[in-house]
């Protein structure tokens, strides 16, 4: 049996070989990489959702040289601090640098638990597959999660959009979410390289509507890029990317190296 349901009708998923089906004769085929997709064309929208492959690369590359191993090494610790079950999901997986992550933590203090992840970009959701061999993967948006309700014992958000109707539906009671956003500092270096008028990134209230927060880590300190090739990686991760003209993207290909600061807030919430 799936941890996932049918996208069009809500029932169960069975997996025969290759191909997930539900009771009411709905079939889904799993790829070779060994994820399924289950995004709904309604779902979608007019336009293109989701990190595109270059993306995905540019963060594959840039996660996979350890620029936020301190980040992943919290969050990896606040998943084994507060795990109370067996099912976890990764709402927003992207790549798979963080579910890979703690899948080898899990292991490696003799826990177990069925570890799961959506994301609605194919690209990401591919590489993800190859990474996390063991974990079960769809493409899906977080605004339509394809588990059951009260399903999943922890839910884990890195830097993909808040949906708190759903995130609320899939987490048992008591269930945990770990949420890491980017603090006031994220990346200033970088902004500065590229903008006149850089700006802070906005902080909101920590307080979210369904959920009390049991803990909260700040995370700070300086990265040094010291290629190139990093820089732009970093850069094409970032929404930025897209939200600069040739002027700004023309100054930050010249640079060569940058020292720029990683700054994160990592959120711990139990839903009540």
């Amino acid at each position: 049996m799936s941890v996932f349901i049918c996208p069009v009708c809500g029932e169960k998923l069975e997996i025969t070989g290759n191909t997930y089906l539900c009771s009411k004769g709905h079939s889904f085929d799993r790829a070779k990489s060994g994820y399924v997709n289950l995004l709904l064309s309604k779902h979608i929208g007019k336009t293109v959702h989701g990190d595109n492959k270059l993306m995905v690369q540019a963060r594959r590359s840039f996660l996979d040289k350890g620029y936020y191993v301190p980040l992943c090494d919290a969050l990896c610790e606040a998943v084994i601090k507060n795990i109370n079950g067996q099912t976890i999901l990764d709402a927003g997986c992207g790549e798979g640098y963080y579910t890979s992550a703690i899948i080898g933590k899990l292991e490696a203090e003799n826990k177990a638990a069925q570890v799961c992840g959506i994301d609605i970009s194919k690209a990401a959701v591919e590489y993800s597959a190859k990474r996390c061999k063991s974990a079960e993967l769809a493409v899906a948006s977080v605004f339509h999660i394809p588990v059951a309700e009260s399903s999943c014992d922890m839910l884990v958000t890195l830097f993909a959009p808040y949906c708190g109707e759903e995130f609320i539906r899939v987490l048992k009671k008591d269930g945990v979410m770990i949420m890491a956003i980017p603090s006031a500092d994220h990346l200033w270096e970088l902004k500065k390289a590229i903008y006149d008028t850089p700006y802070k990134n906005e902080v909101k209230p920590y307080e979210l509507e369904g959920f009390g927060l049991i803990e909260k880590k700040h995370i700070k300190y300086d990265m040094e890029l010291d290629s190139q090739e990093d820089i732009d990686a970093l850069f094409s991760m970032t929404p930025y990317y897209y939200r600069t003209g040739r002027e700004q993207q023309e100054r930050l290909a010249g640079l060569g190296q940058l020292t720029t600061t990683a700054d994160f807030e990592l959120l711990v919430y139990r839903k009540f």
